[in-house]
């Protein structure tokens, strides 16, 4: 195999990274060339992604990849999903896209529900209802900014949208176009049912391409500014989680895999999209996967819970990183207190640690103080709901799960690693850390033609990078926290 390098832009809900990676003799090196923050701004009352600096951050990485003077092959850009950017032939953004914890969608969450219903919109789109969702933005802007999707020629998710700015090739990817709730996994195109039913002008919804479609070249001017030649531009899986699942070093049908982050989405690779009741009352969800597969999954909190937690202590003048937070956790005592972290009070609470003593109050357990013992407090409980979620795939699948594969930035927490193999009683493997950057760089590789293959990806991440398994412990007394957690109940 030939010397390559491929660009892979990173956009997560934190920070954003340009990676250069290198592929050669089959294996994959790669290097973090810039970095930088992506938090959402508030203004006029609302959240908002500044896709204007995001952009000029990802312009600023692209000109130090050019400084390294390395041959480059193509670069593509991977992101969260749902959130997005209207757009047409005058203006590049007609409104700055709103934050996905933006509170405008709750206003008409249950209407937009009543009014298609349920069993409908989850028929035509196997998804997991979550306000969040393209479909009940573009119901809010339907009600709210009507004359914006009448002037917008498109709509774009993140991803896909920063990719045009590159290409100039209006395209939407088919991992990211699964996760807005507006498109169908088995026709693989866009929902004209649910279309018509909200009254969505059909004109902005683009064309969808497969997972790993050369889109264009690098628009003369991106050449210019940030002094690369005239590379390639790829749409990969331009949802984080469909690329970070496409480098999961598995084989197999008995595994599934954890993305944690933020979010924790947890799942199994699947040929084809489950549909049907029991998934819709279980809310798991059919997203796209690279290859045509379907990523069965659901999109449960994360270590969003420590992430707010830690905020709250820098905010009160607790300078604490998450190293010292993960050794305060590892000394506390296990099973203090627990939580679920699905309560509703979780989502955008104002003090994080507050939401989490009160819960524990409120369901009768003694509450935790000091930031070991909330910390400790989130991780189990967190291992604890993966459990249970665990439990549902096999139900809803009839497949036996023996291995959890941890990808992403999650996958370091080795706590973590060892609270989710105790509670679940499956073996952890936890790695590669980097898994979203490194499977848009290998989607990139499969599109330009230096691997051929879903497998041969995942044999490229098996061969460069360690992976670390942890076995379940204390089973016992796991059965008696697993059977106080199924039990939680608020009192007051």
């Amino acid at each position: 195999m030939s010397e390559r390098n491929f660009i892979a832009c990173d956009l997560g809900a934190e920070s954003g990274r340009v990676i250069l990676g290198n592929l050669s003799g089959g294996k994959l090196t790669y290097e973090e060339i810039h970095r930088f923050p992506t938090g959402a701004s508030r203004i006029g009352g609302s959240l908002r992604w500044n896709m204007l600096r995001i952009f000029e951050e990802l312009k600023k990485g692209l000109r130090k990849v050019a400084d390294t003077g390395k041959p480059l092959a193509s670069v593509s850009v991977d992101s969260w999903g749902v959130d997005y950017v209207l757009f047409n032939a005058k203006q590049p953004m007609l409104m700055i896209p709103h934050h996905y914890r933006d509170s405008r969608t709750d206003k008409v969450y249950d209407a937009a529900i009543e009014k298609a219903g349920d069993e409908k919109i989850f028929s035509e789109t196997g998804l997991q209802f979550m306000s969040i969702n393209t479909l009940f933005q573009l119901v809010s802007e339907l009600e709210e900014n009507p004359e914006l999707l009448e002037i917008a020629d498109n709509f774009l998710n993140i991803a896909d949208y920063v990719n045009y700015l590159f290409s100039g090739a209006v395209k939407e990817e088919q991992s990211n176009a699964s996760t807005t709730q507006i498109y169908n996994p088995v026709t693989r195109d866009w929902s004209k049912e649910l279309i018509n039913v909200f009254g969505f002008p059909e004109k902005i919804f683009p064309e969808i391409v497969p997972s790993g479609t050369v889109i264009g070249k690098l628009l003369p001017e991106i050449q210019d500014e940030t002094k690369l030649p005239e590379i390639d531009v790829v749409a990969t899986c331009s949802h984080d989680t469909g690329a970070a699942v496409a480098a999961v070093p598995a084989e197999g049908e008995d595994w599934a895999y954890l993305s944690s982050g933020t979010w924790s989405l947890i799942g199994v690779e699947l040929p084809s999209p489950l549909i049907n009741a029991d998934v819709r009352a279980h809310n798991f969800t059919n997203e796209g996967g690279f290859g045509g597969t379907t990523r069965f999954l659901k999109n449960i909190v994360g270590l969003w819970l420590l992430q707010e937690s830690r905020r709250a202590w820098i905010n009160d003048g607790n300078e604490l990183d998450y190293a010292t937070i993960m050794t305060m956790a590892e000394e506390s005592e296990p099973f203090r207190s627990l939580i679920d972290p699905r309560d509703p009070r979780f989502v955008a609470p104002p003090n994080m640690p507050e939401a989490i003593a009160s819960y524990c109050r409120e369901s009768g357990q003694v509450a935790p103080e000091t930031p070991g013992q909330i910390a400790r407090c989130v991780l189990e409980s967190l291992a604890l709901l993966y459990h249970g979620t665990l439990g549902e795939i096999e139900k809803l699948t009839g497949r036996t799960i023996n291995r959890l594969h941890i990808v992403g930035g999650g996958s370091q927490g080795k706590l973590l690693n060892q609270l989710a193999a105790n509670a679940t009683g499956r073996t952890v493997i936890a790695g590669p850390v980097e898994a979203t950057a490194i499977g848009n760089i290998l989607i990139q590789a499969i599109a330009l033609g230096d691997l051929d293959s879903l497998g041969a990806l995942r044999d490229v991440v098996k061969a460069s990078f360690p992976i670390e398994k942890y076995e379940p412990l204390e089973q016992a007394k796991w059965q008696e926290a697993i059977e106080r957690f199924e039990n939680l109940k608020i009192t007051q």
